[in-house]
């Protein structure tokens, strides 16, 4: 097993893939603010993080843990985003469904969330860091 190659690490680069295609869906939708007749898209892939992780109601449960230490094979590799085409009409006369409102606050809300899980790996790096160079002292 690689140092670098958990499930927490895989499904922290899943959701940073995931923020980073809303992200890109949010920059389209506001670049297409004026476009008649183009319809917002949205990006969609906390669920299949919440499965890969095991998530349910009940987070609090006791469980009984077979291994220690997380395989490979813990997480799974399709944690991919899924894109969705809102085909709704909005209250525009041109057709165009595209709330810049909505989109400036999810935007907001997808940069707080990505920056957080940058300074969630930054921070593992620099303990890595440490039991690398410092802790033979």
């Amino acid at each position: 097993m690689q140092i670098n190659d958990t499930k927490n690490d895989r499904v922290i680069q899943a959701a940073l893939q995931g923020l980073t295609a809303r992200q890109r869906a949010i920059a389209d939708n506001v670049a297409n603010v004026d476009t008649p007749q183009f319809k917002a898209t949205h990006v969609s892939f906390e669920k299949s993080l919440q499965q890969a992780l095991g998530a349910d109601d009940q987070p609090l449960r006791m469980m009984k843990v077979q291994n220690g230490v997380a395989g490979p094979d813990d997480a799974s590799a399709d944690l991919k985003p899924t894109v969705t085409l809102d085909s709704s009409t909005g209250r525009r006369n041109d057709g165009n469904n595209v709330d810049i409102d909505g989109e400036m606050l999810e935007l907001s809300d997808t940069n707080i969330r990505f920056n957080s899980l940058i300074q969630v790996m930054n921070s593992k790096m620099q303990i890595l860091r440490y039991a690398i160079n410092d802790g033979k002292r």
